[in-house]
């Protein structure tokens, strides 16, 4: 716990702070203390590559990623071409220098 945390909050992505949609998707933010916390949800057919990379415009995803898979099945591949594939209960660290879909 940060040393600037003073009281007690609590968010719930009933109500998220921001909602980013894209194609296939969409990411739900909130705001707790000094931290940022997201929930992704990703549509069938969702690819970073094409479905995010045209709005980020960067060949592959720059955002490092420490996160809980709720559901589904995701398959990542680093741009070194290491793969992992990731699974409902999975807690996941991912680099940036990524795909995904």
């Amino acid at each position: 716990m940060p040393a600037t945390a003073s009281k007690m909050e609590r968010k719930n992505f009933g109500a998220p702070a921001e909602v980013r949609p894209f194609d296939k998707g969409k990411v739900e933010v909130l705001q707790v203390g000094d931290h940022t916390v997201a929930r992704a949800t990703f549509e069938p057919g969702w690819k970073w590559s094409t479905c995010i990379a045209p709005i980020a415009k960067t060949h592959s995803c720059e955002a490092a990623h420490f996160g809980y898979q709720l559901s589904g099945k995701m398959l990542l591949r680093m741009d070194d071409g290491a793969e992992m594939t990731t699974v409902a209960g999975d807690v996941v660290l991912i680099p940036p220098g990524h795909d995904a879909w």
